[in-house]
């Protein structure tokens, strides 16, 4: 029998391995992390759809032999499909929308032996560094709860920081799998596209920018995981090479002698809060210590071309998700179905023409080459992961006279004449602000990790960005289980969860 406050000491091989020994049942694991959910989530409002009972009848019952036989897992609420479960993706329009066909990825999760517990919280459609949807509320950082555990997969953070399960499902269109492992003191990887399969409906997510992933405590949980998703589905359009050896065993690999260029300059020109400029000085210092070659460079990358480029594939796929709902709700959506900003940013997705796109995605291909020209000499490029610490809950909201604007907006669909006025950039850029780092990856294709190294002085986690070259998840997993030998992390817990042992 394993106890609440025991139960978050494993990762997810160590349960497996538990489980595989007969010292502890899928059944066990499957009541202690009900219980740590049931006393935590009401305070995290990180799962929030229970599927308590099911994962009962499944432990019971006998889960698939896999490497994470019996081990408790959460799916996040967009992306990745559950076949019977809804699927709302955020959003109220959503809430009756159950899927027929489990992902492709869900499916692999699946055959690796997870039990799925529950979804966890997201911001509507995926859209926010942040998740507060007004469909089920804020997600709450376990380490601060007045603080954002970042977005979108900020409630499979919270989940995971707070011990409910030791990984959870989470994606990546433009740093969320990072950033919410940034803002909650966890490990988290962002594959390259193509990695992992995106079937079997899509070939691709956000033209490509998306992939899915899991955010976890330890390295060698998200390497092996990664060993049990990877690989194209039927109908994938990237097919990258496999890699020389699992990826579980390159995290016990010595990384070799790496030549590192650290970066503190902010893509858009803005200040680069002190905590954050910390983090990644403190990260240079321990590379050197560890016998790796760092040296500080420019940005690669042409910062405001690939947030403009961003956020060209950012209001598009939001008029395409507001178009999509219009099928789903046989009626032509309005502006009362979603959140004001939703509706406003798929407003300015139909304001872009054919040209705007093709110049955008010339930006792709450019900020590709940049990078590639840039690993010709540097095996890993490591910056912020945010250009601050975790914000505080509604801080990035619309202030009144904002609300005020998006109402007026909506309601005469004024988006073109806000685009032309030049509020949008404005605005756009200040959404980027905080967040100026990761989307390049997504552009790219690059792989990239968020490693927790450094807490700020009032005690939130304030992780640092490595990318390294496309399809060298390998380099990224040697040096993660380095750092991770080298400054321990996983016994950090939040005093939330500290107070229950």
């Amino acid at each position: 029998m394993i106890s609440s406050s025991e139960y978050d000491q494993f990762d997810a091989l160590a349960m497996a391995a538990l489980v595989q020994t007969g010292q502890l049942t899928a059944a066990e694991l499957c009541a202690a992390a009900i219980a740590r959910a049931e006393t935590v989530n009401p305070r995290i409002n990180a799962v929030v759809q229970p599927l308590y009972e099911p994962a009962r009848q499944r432990a019971t019952a006998g889960l698939p032999a896999g490497p994470f036989g019996g081990v408790p897992f959460l799916l996040k609420d967009f992306g990745a499909q559950y076949a019977g479960v809804p699927h709302t993706s955020g959003s109220r329009a959503l809430r009756s929308f159950v899927p027929q066909e489990d992902a492709e990825l869900v499916r692999r999760w699946q055959a690796a032996g997870l039990n799925i517990l529950g979804k966890t919280n997201t911001p509507e459609f995926a859209l926010m560094g942040v998740t507060e949807p007004l469909l089920y509320g804020p997600a709450r950082n376990p380490w601060h709860l007045d603080h954002t555990p970042g977005g979108s997969s900020g409630g499979a953070a919270a989940a995971v920081a707070a011990g409910i399960v030791p990984v959870a499902g989470a994606g990546d269109g433009g740093g969320s799998i990072r950033i919410p492992a940034a803002c909650c003191g966890l490990f988290g990887l962002k594959p390259s596209r193509g990695r992992v399969p995106t079937g079997p409906e899509q070939g691709e997510k956000w033209q490509g920018a998306a992939v899915e992933h899991v955010l976890s405590r330890s390295v060698r949980d998200s390497a092996a995981l990664l060993d049990a998703t990877c690989g194209p589905d039927a109908g994938a359009p990237y097919f990258l090479p496999n890699p020389a050896r699992p990826y579980l065993e390159e995290v016990g690999q010595a990384p070799g002698r790496l030549r590192i260029a650290f970066s503190l300059g902010h893509p858009l020109g803005s200040a680069l809060h002190p905590e954050c400029a910390t983090a990644v000085r403190e990260a240079a210092g321990l590379l050197e210590g560890l016998g790796h070659d760092v040296e500080e460079v420019p940005l690669p990358f042409d910062g405001r071309a690939v947030a403009t480029a961003f956020l060209m594939l950012y209001f598009g796929e939001t008029g395409a998700n507001i178009a999509a709902l219009s099928k789903h709700l046989g009626r032509p959506a309005r502006s009362a179905d979603v959140e004001p900003t939703t509706w406003l940013l798929g407003l300015l997705g139909r304001t872009y023409t054919a040209a705007d796109f093709a110049a955008a995605r010339h930006t792709w291909n450019d900020s590709a080459r940049r990078m590639g020209r840039f690993h010709q000499t540097y095996d890993l490029l490591l910056t912020p992961t945010l250009a601050t610490p975790p914000v505080r809950i509604g801080e990035l909201q619309p202030k009144p006279l904002e609300q005020k604007l998006l109402k007026l907006v909506n309601t005469f669909g004024l988006g073109g004449l806000i685009r032309r006025s030049g509020i949008v950039e404005k605005l756009a850029e200040q959404s980027l602000e905080k967040t100026p780092y990761t989307q390049v990856a997504n552009l790219t294709g690059q792989p990239a990790m968020s490693v927790p190294l450094h807490w700020t002085a009032d005690g939130l986690p304030c992780g640092v960005q490595f990318i390294a070259r496309l399809g060298a998840e390998d380099i990224l997993f040697r040096l993660a289980g380095q750092l991770e030998q080298a400054r321990p992390w996983f016994d950090k817990r939040p005093a939330l969860v500290e107070k229950m042992g």
